[in-house]
């Protein structure tokens, strides 16, 4: 099983989510930022990578606040949702075309990658997570 983490970067009530420009079927699928996990890596380190590969950004991630798994043409994958405070840095989206700062409730208005949709729905019960 694959594992991938993601990015929960929030910032005045709202969550970071990026619309992928290309990626084995996922394009046009909004997702929280973040990318596979080699091997030798922490969640930790996999998920700061990521962000300055895909954002452009130095962040910290840090505590696991949900999780999800999902199969699709791929394979099986398990999706580890992290916190993540960006510590320097300007957005500079590479892996995607569009980002969007969303208020947790309005998450599943946007086409969300399959495995992000249960991501997502933990979000929005979350308040103490997203500083609400």
């Amino acid at each position: 099983m694959r594992i991938v983490t993601a990015a929960v970067i929030v910032s005045r009530g709202a969550v970071l989510i990026a619309r992928r420009k290309s990626r084995g079927g996922a394009e046009g699928f909004w997702e929280f930022p973040g990318g596979s996990l080699e091997e030798g890596e922490t969640l930790e380190e996999c998920l700061e990578r990521e962000l300055a590969e895909e954002l452009g950004v130095v962040a910290v991630a840090g505590e696991v606040v949900a999780e999800s798994r999902h199969c699709d043409e791929r394979g099986a994958l398990r999706l580890i949702a992290l916190r993540a405070t960006i510590v320097s840095g300007e957005l500079s989206p590479v892996a995607h075309d569009e980002i969007a700062w969303v208020r947790p409730r309005d998450l599943l208005k946007y086409r969300l990658a399959p495995a992000d949709i249960p991501i997502a729905e933990t979000l929005i019960g979350k308040k103490d997570v997203l500083g609400e």
